[in-house]
């Protein structure tokens, strides 16, 4: 396939400058007829087309950004905002929150009301049933329409953009590796369903670890919730059925939740049962006992994803180059009372 020409390689091909290349591809009078005809004749045999992205862009008029996350609930998105609109309202931006709930349909919905020139380009981070669905039709319209969009957390490598993310893998292997190092075993997993990203990768950080200290595993020890409105009957169902060394969720809710339903049990957190959490939010550091928890650094992963974005809505068409980078944002473990 003949790769992409753009106005850099047209310019150096007809050793003339790009500002001359890119008039010449509007008809602009200021240049001659004979440069123009060249310029175009050359364009068109290589089958170059201005990129829409730089085009849409550079007429831009909103000065504001939208960001889609998928629920409220976790304090991890949140952060996220905040870190966003740092850096947006530093750049003159403004920044609107849309919520999909977890919901293809809405998801869709907020694309399709705000690509129509409401904003610049979208923050976002995928719902449960866009990747449960794996349809990713919406994103991909919005971008060939010349939307920059960066996603950020829960991702999917079918769509071509720029992405922030946590080793959400490694991550877990070191929350886990955390507790097989206190001499636990027989440790227990609370992840979400594997369509769900972020939960696919944390399970799989997770087993890891067992494998790699020759820990047996289990399956009995993990269970997987798709319900996050009622799933503490299934965390009860773990705890009671099994004489757990420790827990690891992959969110605070989860970790939370189980630290409930242990001391309803009769079990003492962490004397009896230690528990890892995962987000470093507002529930973490306050609840009792506070939980030991992975941090993802939530503001860091939204004033990346901001700068990334901007960077593409203040680029002139002749510097576009159509690449895509993959920040990966660093955690760590905050160790508190949840864990002896």
């Amino acid at each position: 396939m003949r790769r992409k020409v753009t106005l850099k390689q047209i310019a150096k091909e007809l050793d003339v400058s790009i500002s001359t290349v890119s008039k010449s591809l509007r008809d602009s009078s200021e240049i001659s007829e004979d440069t123009r005809q060249k310029v175009q004749a050359f364009a068109k045999l290589y089958n170059y087309k201005p990129n829409n992205i730089a085009l849409s862009l550079k007429n831009r008029k909103s000065k504001t950004i939208c960001i889609i996350i998928p629920e409220i609930i976790h304090h991890f998105f949140a952060t996220v905002i905040s870190g966003v609109e740092h850096i947006a309202n530093e750049n003159g931006y403004n920044v609107i929150v849309c919520l999909s709930d977890e919901s293809f349909d809405k998801e869709v919905i907020n694309l399709e009301t705000l690509a129509n020139g409401s904003i610049d380009g979208f923050i976002m981070s995928l719902s449960k049933e866009t990747q449960q669905k794996r349809d990713f039709h919406h994103i991909a319209e919005v971008i060939n329409q010349g939307m920059p969009v960066v996603m950020f957390d829960r991702i999917t490598n079918d769509i071509l953009c720029d992405k922030v993310i946590i080793d959400d893998n490694l991550a877990a292997f070191n929350a886990t590796q955390y507790l097989i190092d206190k001499g636990f075993k027989k440790i227990g997993l609370i992840s979400t369903v594997d369509y769900v990203s972020v939960g696919k990768l944390r399970t799989e950080g997770y087993t890891k670890a067992l494998k790699t200290n020759d820990i047996k595993f289990d399956e009995n020890l993990i269970i997987k919730i798709e319900d996050t409105d009622n799933f503490e009957s299934q965390i009860e169902t773990l705890i009671s059925n099994n004489d757990l060394d420790a827990i690891f969720a992959v969110n605070e809710i989860f970790a939370v939740t189980a630290i409930k339903v242990a001391t309803r049990l009769g079990k003492n957190v962490p004397n009896d049962i230690s528990i890892i959490g995962f987000t470093d939010g507002i529930i973490s550091k306050y609840s009792s006992p506070s939980i030991t928890t992975v941090s993802q650094n939530g503001v860091k992963m939204g004033e990346k994803a901001a700068k990334m974005l901007i960077e593409k809505l203040e680029i002139e068409e002749e510097d576009y180059e159509e690449q895509y980078k993959t920040e990966v944002i660093e955690t760590e473990l905050v160790e508190r009372e949840s864990t002896i």
